[in-house]
């Protein structure tokens, strides 16, 4: 999978939704998240973006029995690892939900 589509895959896992404009954006009244152009999320880049995938993914009930995946040891932390172990763990929650 391309990084614009494990973008996409983490950006739904998050809540967001996918507009007819190609953002990405979450249904909040307030409109606190500016929707974002798929090409512009930030997963594969910015710790700020991923952390909060991680407490998602730490805070999923079924996150342990998931393929024997223990999530925040399955990598060593750099930056793309992480975003690495996050598009797997989602893939999988995604096949058994």
């Amino acid at each position: 999978m391309k990084t614009t589509e494990n973008n996409k895959l983490i950006a739904e896992f998050m809540g967001m939704e996918l507009g007819d404009d190609k953002t990405m954006y979450f249904d909040d009244a307030e409109n606190l998240h500016p929707p974002t152009p798929i090409d512009q999320l930030k997963y594969h880049t910015s710790w700020d973006w991923l952390m909060p995938v991680v407490q998602k993914i730490k805070d999923t009930p079924s996150h342990e029995s998931l393929d024997g995946i223990d999530f925040v040891l399955a990598c060593d932390l750099t930056l793309q690892n992480l975003y690495n172990a996050a598009v797997k763990f989602i893939k999988e929650y995604n096949k058994q939900n």
